[in-house]
């Protein structure tokens, strides 16, 4: 009858918390990580291994992995709703260190600065979010805020809400942004049409867009740099 192997038993590279206290945790690797949020394996594959295997399942990317819910992780046998969780919640902690670090007051100088501001927020989301970057006369970062969370294919934009906030936070110009989880690039009619009106109304309050950004993956359109607004 097949026992399972305890940890000591295992070969050193099976044993990722050992070698993350000797190590570092700069030594592990991704699936060794993941065998430690996971803490144990099935009946025939170690932690690293069943790590490796999910791992596979997403073409060995940390990105897509973090879009996947807990029904994708639940497939596996020996991954159970606590390592599941464990897991999504260890993917959203590093999400968030990406948002926190895209989170200090920075002067945004052009349509880079403004997608490498948002990529940490919007890249790896498997649904669309539509953000508003408040800025200061000196294009300094004062705030930004979230206006609306949609699926895969789009939002819905009140433009009542981003006038008010940018009024309250005394905003002199703003910069929109949304994600296409879908790949696309290129912007949609009924992107330009809610860009077009949030500018329009903006205006009325003295107020500039000076950009529309979509994310895409690593790749991104500038509305400003495509004579769009």
């Amino acid at each position: 009858m097949y026992k399972k192997p305890s940890i000591k038993e295992w070969a050193v590279e099976d044993r990722p918390r050992e070698k993350l206290l000797v190590q570092g945790t700069r030594s592990l690797s991704e699936a060794e990580l993941i065998a430690i949020l996971i803490g144990s394996g099935n009946s025939k594959e170690s932690a690293v291994e069943l790590a490796r295997r999910i791992l596979g399942a997403v073409n060995n990317d940390l990105a897509t992995l973090s879009k996947k819910d807990a029904a994708f992780l639940l497939k596996f046998n020996g991954i159970g709703e606590a390592k599941a969780v464990n897991i999504m919640a260890a993917l959203e902690l590093g999400r968030r260190r990406k948002e926190q670090a895209a989170s200090v007051k920075t002067t945004i100088l052009n349509s880079r600065d403004a997608a490498n501001y948002f990529r940490p927020l919007l890249e790896d989301l498997p649904h669309e979010e539509f953000w508003v970057l408040l800025l200061n006369r000196s294009n300094t970062v004062i705030d930004k805020f979230m206006v609306s969370q949609g699926g895969v294919t789009g939002t819905v934009i009140d433009v009542r809400l981003i006038l008010k906030t940018a009024l309250e936070k005394l905003a002199c110009s703003l910069i929109l942004c949304h994600n296409h989880p879908s790949g696309n690039i290129q912007a949609s009619e009924a992107d330009k049409k809610v860009t077009q009106k949030i500018k329009e109304a903006a205006q009325l309050m003295e107020i500039a867009v000076i950009d529309h950004v979509i994310i895409a993956h690593d790749q991104y359109l500038s509305f400003a740099d495509e004579a769009l607004l």
